[in-house]
């Protein structure tokens, strides 16, 4: 049962300016955006039990040195029950979430040294953070000593921001607010944090923040918060906390919180690199086909081989080939919604497989992006040439509209 506030209300818009200015002391971040997406963070961190998730939050970048942990370490000055850790276990972290004093806000410092590429990654963790975004997430661990050990429930539901180099697994990107870090610039200047000093100083913002959030809780706990248009799905799952505290505060935070959620989430579309299989589906469009019926494999290979910055070169220390090709393409499926397969092609000098895009047309609306613009000039100098100069493709005029079974041979027979 929640206290009965005292004193004075709290005016939840001006004390969210509060703790957006004492990260402006120390933080830097890369757009006003994030100023705003961290303040409703620490907010939200304090009504966790009022919601039915919780938005992670992750300070990523390439390169040391730009201001990730600092962040983190002004983040704990303002929330309840902060705990920071760079490697814990899995066990820890659940006991720790159940522990009675009340649920934490876990701080992960250096999460690339969990999730980076020298680390091999650690699915129990990974586990962990995946099912502690959503009330009721929990895993199954064995108790007790020796033989005498009994399943129990642990729960992992809880706030959580991490930091580090790099990038994150796709689960556990899609349900954070991503701030991309950078280096300070020479204009750009911190105040030097002194935790002695400083950390008093966040922990009055932080008690006014508890005192705040009882006041509101029952008010966020039945909102429903109008997500700004086009967001939607996991976006608005991580968003709607945030935007509750935004309208729970009042005053113009409930119009900067839509504007830094469009502009962070369409941030992360652009910054996010697409999976494998999406990234192989639209070159596949966009490259290789460019308007043609059908294509060899052989031609496919020639042609994503040889494109810059492409990953097609090195898969795993070897290039793309045929087999890897349809492992990948057969994850999608056709319109007729059967696995996508290479097919026999007829050519002047063979029957050679290859694909069809009558069976990558249904992925491709599905999982690419919009098509570039693109004129018929560059789309015909794009296309592979073989056999003596004769395009892979016949024009579309004289292929598009016909079956695999009726269509005339895709190289012209020599006279």
């Amino acid at each position: 049962m929640n206290a009965t506030p005292t004193g004075p209300p709290v005016d939840g818009a001006a004390l969210l300016e509060e703790v957006e200015a004492f990260h402006r002391r120390f933080n830097v971040f890369p757009r006003e955006a994030a100023y705003v997406a961290v303040a409703l963070w620490d907010a939200h961190a304090h009504l966790i039990d009022a919601f039915d998730g919780t938005a992670r939050i992750a300070f990523l970048s390439p390169e040391p040195g730009s201001g990730k942990s600092r962040a983190l370490e002004i983040i704990e000055t303002l929330t309840p029950r902060a705990a920071t850790t760079v490697n814990a276990s899995p066990n820890a972290l659940f006991r720790l979430v159940e522990a009675p004093e009340g649920t934490p806000t876990l701080l992960f410092d250096e999460i690339d040294t969990v999730f980076g590429p020298k680390a091999g990654g650690d699915e129990l963790v990974r586990g962990f953070l995946n099912s502690g975004y959503r009330r009721g997430g929990k895993s199954l661990r064995c108790v007790g000593d020796g033989s005498s050990q009994t399943a129990a429930w642990f729960s992992s539901f809880c706030a959580v921001a991490m930091a580090g180099l790099g990038s994150l697994p796709d689960t556990i990107l899609t349900r954070s607010v991503i701030i991309r870090m950078r280096k300070r610039a020479p204009n750009e200047k911190v105040e030097p944090y002194r935790r002695r000093i400083h950390e008093k100083q966040g922990h009055a913002l932080r008690d006014q923040l508890a005192k705040w959030a009882d006041t509101v809780r029952d008010q966020v706990a039945d909102a429903w918060p109008v997500m700004p248009d086009g967001v939607s799905d996991r976006p608005a799952d991580v968003w709607e906390p945030l935007l509750a505290v935004a309208d729970a505060a009042g005053g113009y935070w409930p119009e900067r919180a839509r504007a830094a959620c469009l502009e962070l989430v369409n941030a992360a579309t652009d910054n996010d690199e697409a999976s494998l299989g999406i990234r192989l589906l639209t070159d596949l469009r966009d490259t290789v086909f460019c308007g043609a019926d059908r294509m060899p494999t052989a031609v496919i290979l020639e042609c994503l081989l040889r494109m810059d910055e492409a990953p097609w070169a090195d898969l795993d220390d070897k290039p793309l080939n045929s087999r890897t090709l349809a492992k990948l393409l057969g994850q999608y499926v056709t319109s007729g919604n059967k696995p996508i397969k290479p097919r026999g092609i007829r050519t002047p000098s063979g029957f050679p497989k290859g694909y069809y895009a009558e069976d990558l047309t249904d992925a491709w609306t599905r999982y690419c992006p919009p098509p570039p613009l693109r004129s018929a000039t560059s789309a015909t100098s794009a296309t592979p040439q073989v056999n003596g100069g004769e395009s892979v493709a016949d024009s579309p005029s004289e292929t598009r509209h016909m079956s695999p079974e009726t269509a005339t041979p895709l190289f012209p027979v020599a006279g």
